[in-house]
C-alpha cells in the first residue's frame, strides 16, 4: 500500500496507533476501483463458468418524460425477465456524472458529445405544434401558447403542406412537464410544441389537431455508459431489452407502446 501511495503521490490512509482510516482520496479510489474490480470479477466468472446469468444491482438515470410515460413498464418487464437483478431507476433531466454518482447506464435526449461515454440511440421522435380541435390554425396575429418553463422562444417555425410558416406566440402558461403541457392543450389553453409520440393518439382521435412539424426538430433518445468500465452483463441485458422493446425506434412505435399500457 505504501508503494501505491508513493506511485500516486497521495496519502490514502490516515495511520493511527491502532487503526487505519481512509483519506478522502483513498475513499474516492476505493469507490471507483471497487466497481471496476467487481465488474472484472463478474465477467471472468461468467466466462469461466460459461454462464449467461445476469445478477446484481443496475442503476439507471432517465429523463422525466420518458420515466413518466415508459420507464415503469420497461422496468417491470426487465425485472420479470431478470429476477436476480436489482434495478434502481432515478429521474433526472440534468447530465449526471455517471462515475461519481455510481450509475451503470443513463438515458438522455440528444446528449452532448462526451469522450467518457459511449452508446447509441434507441428511439427517435420529432416535435409537432398541436392545439385543441376547436382552435383554428392561425393565419396572422399572435397565438396563445403553453410552453415549458424557461423557454424564451417568441415564435415557432413549422413545416406544412404549403411550406414553412412562422407563428408568433404569446405564452399564457409556463409548465415544467411536457405531460402537464399536453393536458393543458387538451383543455384548450393554447397551442404547444410536443413530441409526436406523446400526442399522436390524440391527433388520431380528433382530440388535438396538428398544425405542422416543428422545423429541424428530430429528437433521439440515447442509452449511454462509461467507456472506462467493462460492459457488464446487466448493462448488456438492459440494452438488449431496449432493442427488443423498440425494434424500429420510431415515434409511432413509442406511441403504440404507451397506448398499450394506458
Amino acid at each position: 500500500m505504501s508503494k501505491l501511495e508513493a506511485a500516486l503521490d497521495l496519502r490514502l490512509f490516515e495511520r493511527g496507533q491502532r487503526d487505519l482510516k481512509l483519506t478522502e482520496e483513498g475513499r474516492a479510489l476505493f469507490e471507483r476501483a471497487g466497481a471496476l474490480l467487481t465488474e472484472l470479477e463478474e465477467t471472468t466468472a461468467a466466462i469461466a463458468s460459461g454462464s449467461a446469468a445476469v445478477r446484481g444491482r443496475l442503476r439507471i438515470s432517465a429523463p422525466l418524460l420518458f420515466s413518466q410515460t415508459a420507464m415503469g413498464r420497461l422496468a417491470a418487464g426487465f425485472a420479470r425477465r431478470h429476477r436476480d437483478v436489482r434495478l434502481e431507476v432515478t429521474t433526472d433531466d440534468r447530465a449526471v456524472d455517471m462515475i461519481e454518482e455510481g450509475y451503470d447506464l443513463v438515458i438522455r435526449v440528444d446528449p452532448k458529445t462526451d469522450e467518457g461515454l459511449v452508446g447509441r440511440p434507441f428511439l427517435h421522435d420529432r416535435l409537432v405544434v398541436v392545439a385543441a380541435a376547436e382552435m383554428a390554425v392561425p393565419t396572422d396575429g399572435t397565438v396563445p401558447a403553453v410552453v415549458r418553463g424557461g423557454d424564451p422562444t417568441s415564435n415557432w417555425t413549422i413545416d406544412t403542406s404549403a411550406g414553412e410558416h412562422t407563428i408568433t406566440i404569446d405564452p399564457v402558461l409556463r409548465l415544467s412537464s411536457l405531460v402537464m403541457i399536453r393536458d393543458a392543450v387538451r383543455l384548450g389553453a393554447g397551442a404547444a410544441r410536443l413530441p409526436l409520440s406523446l400526442v399522436s393518439r390524440d391527433i388520431e382521435r380528433g382530440r388535438l389537431i396538428a398544425w405542422g412539424d416543428v422545423a429541424a426538430s428530430n429528437i433521439a433518445l440515447w442509452a449511454l455508459y462509461p467507456t472506462r468500465r467493462l460492459l457488464n452483463a446487466r448493462v448488456s441485458a438492459f440494452l438488449e431489452f431496449l432493442r427488443h422493446s423498440f425494434p424500429d425506434g420510431t415515434p409511432e412505435e413509442l406511441a403504440a407502446y404507451l397506448e398499450d399500457q394506458s
